[in-house]
């Protein structure tokens, strides 16, 4: 009995793997299709020097030629690297944290929760195709943004006050400007947090509500079931959204490191060196996904 149990276990599992498979398969051969040759083309670039010829590009290959004067002889590139590493850092735990305790609250019974949760999502609406550059470009969200800055009597905002305060005091200048930071920058938080908080609510979802009538029988408080209950049953959510986020920030155009990437590229025209360099970002966000999904991966903890 048993064994025939076990049997039917695994043939479970099998046929989720295949249904896995299958829905990820369009992506997979999209990437075959499309992606593979560019990117096989792009990390030979980087060991060449590029010239435009009429309808075509020269590559003469020079080694690491593009790597050494990334690293040794541009002054700005190693700084952006490590400054974009630590904001991505930063600003991914930010956006977790925040969607977290957002889907915690969405996750609530109450009056207009539908309404809530679209206005939560709708950044992401916004924040996508046309609506983006119309964000980013248009001169009406310039001025709003001017007036809101300029709406104080004093001119300086609360943030600043207090910021002010800390520094005069010398208490954790570094850490406060940190924080400060992500909260003048709530708005690019907030609109970078609706699929996260959609991931989260899926997963707070599934959690039997069995388990909280029994742990609230037993005397657990809402404070221990968060810690006890809620996220060793989501952790694996948490994995997933970590992985999401990094790719996310690493993707935008307006951080400093791929300002410098695409101003190489265009001003300068150097595509050998724009290779690199845009290798050099990769390998960096590889070897930060590596290590911190080898960490959160400790605590993830899976349950049939």
């Amino acid at each position: 009995m048993a064994a025939f149990k076990r049997k039917k276990y695994v043939g479970l599992q099998k046929r989720k793997a295949v249904s896995g498979y299958l829905f990820i398969s369009p992506f997979i051969i999209g990437f075959l299709v499309f992606m593979i040759s560019p990117l096989i083309q792009s990390f030979y670039m980087s060991f060449c020097e590029v010239t435009v010829g009429a309808g075509q590009f020269d590559q003469v290959w020079v080694g690491l030629k593009n790597y050494y004067f990334a690293f040794r002889q541009d002054a700005s590139f190693p700084q952006l690297l490590t400054q974009g590493a630590l904001d991505m850092f930063v600003y991914t735990l930010a956006i977790m944290v925040f969607s977290f305790f957002v889907a915690l609250i969405l996750n609530q019974n109450f009056h207009g929760r539908a309404l809530v949760r679209a206005i939560f999502f709708l950044p992401v609406i916004l924040s996508s195709g046309v609506m983006l550059g119309v964000e980013t470009d248009n001169a009406v969200m310039s001025n709003m943004q001017a007036a809101i800055q300029a709406s104080t009597s004093t001119g300086t905002s609360i943030t600043e006050t207090i910021q002010i305060v800390l520094r005069t005091a010398g208490i954790g200048v570094r850490a406060f400007e940190t924080v400060f930071e992500i909260i003048d920058n709530i708005y690019d938080v907030a609109v970078a947090s609706g699929i996260q908080i959609i991931i989260f609510l899926s997963g707070l979802q599934t959690i039997p509500k069995s388990m909280y009538e029994a742990a609230q029988i037993e005397g657990c408080t809402a404070w221990e079931s968060l810690w006890k209950i809620t996220f060793p049953m989501i952790s694996s959510i948490f994995l997933v959204n970590w992985f999401y986020t990094i790719v996310d920030y690493c993707m935008r155009s307006d951080s400093a490191i791929m300002k410098k990437i695409q101003g190489v590229m265009i001003l300068q025209l150097n595509y050998g060196l724009t290779a690199a360099m845009s290798w050099i970002y990769f390998a960096v966000v590889l070897v930060f996904v590596g290590i911190t999904s080898a960490l959160i991966s400790r605590g993830v903890y899976y349950y049939d």
